[in-house]
């Protein structure tokens, strides 16, 4: 496999146990605490799932307008379905993204105490097969995060469900992106995804078509990432940052216009959200061991995710209601 700009681990290793899985966890909480991203591999996603998700991908884009229109919904805030070309903006970004997706959330059975909690999926009745693929390909993805988040909980001495119980049944999202080639009218300040952090606890991202992803590093300069075929990119985000009061950092990340503007790129990230009423509050531990001081406010993550709707432009202020 091509080298890699950032820590590589395998999950394999944290399954094994003993001295592989001890070993899986240092190195995933180093990478988080030091540049907050590192590359998966071992993770159990299925290979040929990941082929077939962004085939319906490609599929799914490249139908009429029209017909994507139909199934975006002002109302869901973007939580659900399509969201159209130029409608999300980085925070305090004054261009919109070059990008347009689709958004495939939690779903629970019957009779689940959180059922009407979560906006019911929508699905595209042009292509039969979405709603089977991206429903594993979620499932999948979540039963891998989880797993995650036990080894980011145990490097910080916490119990291995301190961080993963929060998110079991939570609002994660798994985002289908479709980066059209650059118009050549396209507004000069624009790019495919503008310099931000990801909201959420944690961030997978699913290998990609194309070239783009780059990390800030504390020197200012830009460092490219590859997702390599059988790599999941993870990266943490402000909601992590949030609850152990800086210790794992949400690092800045964009998605640069290709030198061949007539280049598609198709990604698909799964956002690890908790539940709404998860109370994000820095740790005591994590506290300890940033100074002493906690840098972070209070804040449950349902109110987190609202405030940064707003900020993206998905969801209005009072000043646009």
């Amino acid at each position: 496999m091509p080298t890699q700009s950032i820590p590589v681990v395998n999950l394999k290793d944290f399954l094994a146990g003993g001295e592989r899985r001890t070993q899986f966890i240092s190195n995933v909480g180093k990478a988080l605490a030091d540049i907050g991203f590192f590359a998966l591999e071992g993770h159990g996603v299925d290979s040929s799932l990941i082929g077939q998700a962004y085939g319906l991908a490609e599929a799914l884009f490249l139908l009429p307008e029209a017909n994507k229109r139909r199934y975006e919904d002002p109302k869901l805030k973007g939580q659900r379905g399509y969201t159209s070309f130029g409608r999300e903006h980085a925070k305090d970004a004054v261009a919109p993204d070059l990008k347009e997706f689709w958004h495939v959330g939690q779903e629970l059975a019957a009779g689940h105490k959180l059922e009407a909690v979560y906006a019911p999926n929508t699905w595209p009745e042009e292509l039969p097969e979405f709603r089977s693929v991206f429903s594993q390909l979620y499932r999948q993805l979540e039963t891998c995060s989880l797993q995650l988040l036990q080894a980011c909980a145990l490097y910080i001495n916490e119990d291995a469900e301190r961080i993963a119980g929060i998110a079991v049944d939570g609002n994660s999202i798994l985002r289908v992106i479709h980066y059209p080639p650059v118009a050549a009218d396209a507004n000069p300040q624009s790019i495919r995804a503008a310099a931000h952090e990801d909201i959420n606890l944690i961030t997978l991202l699913c290998e990609a078509t194309a070239g783009g992803l780059e990390l800030l590093e504390r020197d200012g300069s830009w460092r490219p990432i590859q997702a390599h075929p059988g790599q999941i990119i993870v990266d943490a985000g402000d909601m992590m940052q949030n609850l152990t009061n800086g210790f794992y950092k949400s690092t800045t990340h964009r998605v640069v216009n290709p030198d061949n503007s007539r280049e598609r790129r198709f990604s698909m990230p799964f956002f690890v959200h908790p539940r709404s009423e998860a109370d994000l509050t820095p740790l005591p531990s994590c506290i300890a061991r940033t100074g002493g001081q906690a840098i972070y406010p209070p804040i449950t993550a349902g109110a987190y995710l609202q405030q940064r709707l707003r900020e993206i432009g998905l969801e209005a202020t009072s000043a646009d209601k």
